[in-house]
């Protein structure tokens, strides 16, 4: 044994499990006056939100839910969110977001799955709350939340989350984890193909991923952050807790509106937001009258699909910064960022922004990362040629699929995650998505990027929107089919206008075959959902 092991024993004293809750107690205790929740009228201190939280947790301790047992919430951005992401772990309880877009059916699924005891569900989705819980054998406790942000509603519970709030002590004396590994939250992934997978998160990951957003942002005290990304998907991206530990303020909004984003921004002088590239692209395309200049720093970090550089440059140009990142669910949001380089800034914006829209290396809080051949496992040349699969781990990863094992066990395979994203390596090390390993279209043999492809398509000045899907074809096997959504006033570009700008920026192979003008269908994070697309491809 090792002299630095002898009679240096790990204790309570020295050694206590990792859990974002601390952060809450800390921020109550030091900055208890301080601003921390913004919703239309409503204004609550550090010391009154830690007050609801504990009051969330000694309520539903009362009702008999305890360590182990899954809370669900249906809920918009709004301040019980917040306090449901501390109050059910404060008693070993498991926190379970619902995708607010989703039908009965699917919701009915996760209740079922996630054995949810309880659901707490907003006003707004009364009627599938009611549909979701009438499929189920053995009912959760249904919680109504009436907001006043969003009008009266219909009464559908069995109990108000005001008054399930009355039951409970301010002053409660939650539970720390026993373990860092006991699960925090359980997240659902979309489930294009068959029914969707339970990712299980841990209080270790939770904390070291709301480290790592202050530490890869510089985020400083008291951020002021607008809710314009979805709390419910994989947990706000763990800001809940991020600007939490900061003594920041939650600036709560129910739904994506540009305008009111913008509104807000200058009111209560927001110092970041977070979001899809659709949020992004609303705030660029709204009227120039209504852009009036944002006149303090703002950040955007933006991840899902690559940004195309036009949009980049476009929130810049208004005085927005931009911060690109990438993750999954499985991984508690992102992990990875496009990390600055201050020489970069003598380039011109257009350079700026096509370097701004690679996804970048891992967070200080994630192990490893590598893109490699999903075959062989072997890293690819750091050519920025090359694609292979983008593989991760560390311990932002999840703990696995819940009731799961045979899709843990191939998530895992070869002791890295597998994002099934396609990417390159770029001599200085940084990580770009090519595509998604069933995106990418392969047409005469040749492996063609749609990100690639749609990143052309946005230059176009009448371009809104765009996405490339493979579409099937008898000599080709593939083809690249565009589907474009068009801006106002210019409603008379045709298919040969498209081609045409595209021929002149991609290799021939690569010019959409096929041009579509259509709405695009998305998820409720703003994901285009390019399954719906192949779909329609298909029966062209």
């Amino acid at each position: 044994m090792s002299i630095f092991e002898q009679g240096l024993a790990r204790s309570t004293v020295n050694h206590a499990p990792l859990s974002p809750l601390s952060f809450i107690e800390r921020t109550a205790a030091v900055y208890p006056h301080y601003p921390a929740v913004i919703h239309g009228s409503l204004r609550r201190d550090w010391a009154e939100t830690y007050a609801r939280c504990r009051r969330l947790a000694s309520a539903l301790a009362g009702r008999g839910v305890g360590k182990g047992d899954t809370v669900a919430v249906l809920l918009p951005n709004i301040p019980p969110m917040l306090e449901a992401h501390f109050g059910v772990p404060m008693i070993g309880a498991v926190l379970n977001t619902l995708n607010v877009r989703l039908d009965a059916e699917a919701i009915a699924f996760m209740l079922e799955h996630g054995e949810a005891r309880v659901l707490i569900a907003d006003r707004e989705y009364r009627e599938v709350a009611l549909a979701a819980v009438a499929q189920l054998e053995h009912p959760p406790l249904l919680v109504e939340v009436e907001d006043p942000e969003y009008g009266e509603g219909q009464p559908f519970g069995e109990l108000d989350y005001e008054a399930l709030l009355a039951e409970g002590d301010p002053e409660f004396a939650w539970e720390w984890p026993e373990d860092e590994w006991q699960a925090i939250s359980l997240n659902y992934t979309s489930g294009t193909t068959g029914n969707p997978k339970g990712v299980v998160y841990h209080h270790r990951g939770a904390y070291l991923n709301s480290m790592g957003n202050q530490m890869t942002w510089s985020m400083g005290h008291h951020p002021v952050y607008l809710w314009t990304l979805p709390m419910f998907h994989c947990n706000g991206w763990c800001y809940p807790w991020t600007v939490t530990a900061l003594a920041g303020v939650h600036v709560f909004l129910r739904r994506v509106d540009p305008q009111k984003i913008l509104h807000l921004i200058r009111e209560h002088k927001v110092s970041h937001l977070s979001g899809a590239p659709i949020v992004l692209n609303a705030l660029v395309n709204v009227p120039e009258t209504d852009r009036a200049a944002i006149d303090h720093p703002v950040n955007a970090m933006v991840a899902g699909a690559a940004p195309p550089a036009k949009v980049i440059g476009a929130v810049e140009a208004m005085g927005i910064k931009v911060t690109h990142v990438y993750g999954l669910t499985e991984v508690y949001g992102p992990v990875t960022v496009c990390a600055w380089h201050e020489h970069w800034n003598a380039l011109p914006l257009e350079d700026q922004a096509r370097i701004k829209a690679r996804q970048g290396v891992r967070y200080p809080t994630l192990e490893g990362v590598m893109v490699a051949d999903p075959q062989t496992m072997q890293p690819v040349p750091r050519d920025g040629e090359t694609i292979g699969e983008i593989f991760m781990r560390g311990n932002t990863v999840m703990k696995g699929y819940l009731k799961n094992p045979s899709a843990t066990a191939e998530a895992f395979e070869g002791g890295w995650f597998h994002t099934g994203d396609l990417g390159v390596w770029h001599p200085d090390g940084y990580v770009e998505i090519k595509d998604r390993l069933k995106d990418i279209v392969i047409s005469g043999g040749e492996n063609i990027s749609t990100i690639e492809v749609e990143g052309v398509l946005y230059r176009h000045p009448a371009v809104l929107e765009a996405a490339v899907v493979a579409r099937p074809d008898e000599k080709w096997g593939e083809t690249p089919c565009a589907f474009i959504t068009l801006k106002s006033g210019h409603e008379q570009t045709g298919q040969t206008d498209i081609v045409t700008f595209c021929r002149e920026h991609l290799a021939g192979f690569k010019v959409p075959k096929t041009v579509v003008f259509s709405e695009l269908p998305k998820t409720s994070t703003g994901k285009v959902q390019k399954y719906v697309l192949r779909e329609m491809a298909k029966a062209l």
